[in-house]
């Protein structure tokens, strides 16, 4: 450190407004914090109070957060009043609009760090402008992207190669080059904004700025761990050259059931009781669990075709439905449906404490939208799924859940469709649940699963592979003067 080898070391750790960003987000500032940097967290006045008690419950425990609190320009950008994290950005067009509000958000960080002078800025990858910033602040800019390495490979060599070009249709396969697996994709299911010409549309100009924001930054931080992608690891460093630390899973960080179980909103049902008592009662690995994250929002017909093919598929489930009950049963769910699955299935409606029931050795199997939270909170409770990939990067999570690691099957989504998602009917959705549930194959990956659960657990503590990395993204801050 420049002029004092004992000074503490402050980061500023600038999360993403969504869920699925500010959760692991927090478990990075925890983790950095534990380690005895000073670590503060800024956010909006609406999603502080989600941080709350974890940060309480970190002081309780010795380990000191600080949050600073920014005005979101929700006014200045046309978006509806209160409207401050994306989960609620509900139409493309208010999505568009909550992108350009962090664009106005530069201005209060710069001051931010004026007062508090950090020694480094950990912001997500969705603040293209963080580079900048903190170079005229004279300090390292860290990214976090929220995906794994594989993700990260994949989209640069479709980036620099683009092999969609030369397809002759949306439906035909082609091969991702010069990756360590043989991987294909087709051009539907690729996110709309890697396809069009980057001038075209906001969307691809704003992508573009990450990326070109990304390469100009110090480096990038991944919540992931080198035994699960471990070619993927190497690529992006070696091949693509970039600097990147592993420190993941963070998940499996939170060894508090208050913190596995308050790991963003309130959950919808009391985490410590009716949930976990329902699967107290079942045998080891004979409850499937259904969730599709804060963002996909699927049309009432989809929600009809999952019940039903749940319902055939004779599994017992928690199925998390993002609809909030009416008064009386639900228009789409199938006549008499939640009367002949009582004590068989649990509908929960809102939030989940999913880390919690994933741990639940009654759980068997998860029917994932592949949103990368999720793929590593399954790994880590060495559970095999279900990939349903909506949009974001989740048609590249599927391929290495079910190519490279083998620990799941597809459900059969073909198009990336933001927030609605493909449709995937009944017959193919009882298929694929019986397939994960019952019989060899899933043994088989129920069996890879656990080993790499193992393995996740072991990467987090002491002398595993996520602390050791963790430790030396902390010495490389400390020998540029930070």
């Amino acid at each position: 450190m420049a002029g004092n080898e004992n000074r503490q070391l402050h980061m500023f750790f600038f999360p993403f407004m969504a869920q699925g960003h500010m959760i692991p987000t927090i478990d990075m500032a925890k983790l950095f914090a534990s380690r005895g940097i000073k670590a503060t967290i800024i956010t909006t006045a609406l999603n502080a109070p989600l941080l709350a008690k974890t940060i309480q419950r970190s002081k309780n425990l010795g380990v000191e957060i600080g949050v600073l609190v920014i005005k979101f320009p929700t006014i200045e950008a046309g978006l509806p009043e209160g409207c401050e994290s994306f989960h609620m950005a509900s139409s493309h067009g208010v999505q568009q609009k909550f992108f350009k509000a962090t664009t106005m958000l530069e201005p209060q960080i710069e001051q931010l760090l004026q007062e508090h002078a950090p020694d480094c800025l950990l912001a997500d990858i969705f603040f293209p402008w963080a580079t900048d910033t903190a170079t005229k602040y004279g300090i390292p800019r860290l990214v976090f992207h929220g995906t794994g390495f594989f993700a990260l490979c994949a989209l640069e060599c479709l980036r620099l190669s683009e092999p969609y070009k030369n397809v002759s249709s949306d439906s035909e396969p082609f091969s991702i080059p010069n990756l360590p697996n043989d991987i294909k994709l087709t051009r539907e299911q690729l996110p709309d904004y890697l396809k069009e010409n980057v001038e075209s549309t906001e969307f691809a100009k704003f992508f573009k700025r990450c990326r070109e924001s990304e390469a100009r930054s110090y480096g990038v931080v991944v919540n992931s761990f080198y035994e699960l992608e471990q070619d993927y690891v190497d690529h992006y460093r070696k091949v693509m050259g970039r600097k990147a630390w592993h420190i993941g899973p963070l998940s499996v960080c939170n060894k508090d059931t208050e913190d596995k179980a308050q790991r963003g909103k309130e959950s919808s049902i009391d985490e410590h009781g009716y949930c976990l008592k329902w699967l107290d009662t079942k045998k080891p690995h004979s409850v499937v669990y259904i969730c599709f994250g804060s963002i996909a929002d699927f049309n009432e017909s989809q929600l009809t075709e999952i019940a039903m093919g749940l319902e055939a598929s004779r599994q017992q489930f928690i199925w998390v439905v993002k609809k909030e009950k009416n008064h009386g049963e639900e228009e789409w769910l199938p006549e008499g449906f939640e009367k002949r699955m009582e004590g068989k299935g649990l509908i929960i409606r809102g939030w989940a404490p999913q880390v919690l029931i994933l741990d639940h050795e009654a759980v068997g199997g998860f029917v994932t939208h592949c949103g990368w939270n999720s793929i590593l909170e399954g790994v880590a409770a060495g559970v095999s799924m279900v990939t349903w990939p909506v949009s974001a990067e989740q048609f590249f999570n599927e391929k290495l859940v079910t190519q490279v690691l083998k620990i799941g099957l597809s459900v059969g989504a073909l198009r990336w469709v933001s927030l609605e998602g493909d449709s995937v009917n009944k017959d193919a959705i009882e298929k694929a649940v019986s397939r994960i549930m019952v019989g060899g194959e899933a043994g088989e990956m129920r069996n890879r699963a656990k080993v790499l659960g193992e393995l996740a657990r072991r990467a987090v503590e002491e002398g595993g592979s996520s602390v050791l990395d963790l430790n030396a993204g902390i010495e490389d801050l400390k020998s540029i003067g930070c």
